[in-house]
């Protein structure tokens, strides 16, 4: 895998007389880890969705690497915050999709192997969806993912439905896997600790029809501390912008 830069220029975007995103211009280098945080329904899963070539914006532009992206391609993967898993499918056919559907299934086996070995989901080949945890269902969309090699991985808040433990536990997992694989990844989350803990960069939208209200590059060492000031102080912001200072002042009671 070869991280790859994206450019998203002046983007607008909506439904009928609905807008729901408006000049939004973001680049981000290859290699980053950024978040985009903002509130329920501020079009941040909508940016995903026009990065993936889900969606085609109604005016601006997204690049990858320099190409226009005019529609899906198995180089930009993206995890849903549901996994989404075939039922009738064992953990490993759920990951082969992606090979299969290439016609490539025999020649990647390996690959599938160590997607699997990745999430740590060995000895798990064999089971069906509605044997595993939430977590371990979220480990295999990870791995299903993880096998095409992306450059660019999208994460539509693929840990937002999991128990506080696990989540913990996947976000240290989704570090790893970041610094290991040599992949971009945008992440949209609504927690800012997670934003916090993982991202190069925090991108703060408005409501809709979402702006960019800033653009805060998070300059801490990994691990990161929870008790770390400079953290705290980078919390404090990312809520004054999202109108949620109460939050701040609650917990600094």
């Amino acid at each position: 895998m070869r991280p790859v830069a994206v450019e998203i220029s002046g983007v607008g975007h909506g439904y009928g007389t609905l807008a729901v995103l408006s000049e939004i211009s973001v680049e981000v280098a290859p290699g980053e880890l950024v978040a985009l945080l903002g509130p329920s329904g501020s079009g941040k899963s909508t940016l995903l969705r026009l990065v993936a070539g889900l969606e085609a914006p109604l005016h601006g532009a997204v690049r990858v690497d320099g190409v226009g992206v005019s529609g899906p391609d198995p180089s930009r993967a993206l995890v849903f915050q549901d996994p989404t898993l075939f039922p009738w499918r064992s953990v490993w056919a759920n990951v082969a999709v992606g090979p299969q559907a290439r016609g490539r299934l025999k020649q990647e086996r390996g690959r599938i192997d160590e997607a699997l070995a990745l999430v740590g989901l060995q000895g798990f080949e064999q089971a069906l969806p509605h044997q595993l945890s939430g977590g371990m269902a979220q480990r295999v969309a990870l791995a299903r993912a993880l096998v095409n090699r992306p450059p660019l991985l999208l994460l539509d808040e693929p840990l937002g439905k999991l128990d506080a433990l696990t989540r913990l536990s996947l976000q240290r997992e989704l570090l790893r896997l970041w610094e290991g694989g040599s992949f971009t990844a945008l992440l949209v989350t609504h927690d800012v600790d997670e934003a916090l803990l993982l991202a190069d960069r925090v991108i703060v939208l408005s409501d809709r029809p979402a702006r960019i209200l800033a653009d805060l590059r998070v300059d801490l060492e990994r691990p990161r501390r929870h008790a770390d000031p400079r953290r705290e102080r980078l919390r404090d912001k990312v809520l004054d912008l999202l109108g949620l200072a109460e939050a701040r002042d609650g917990a600094a009671a």
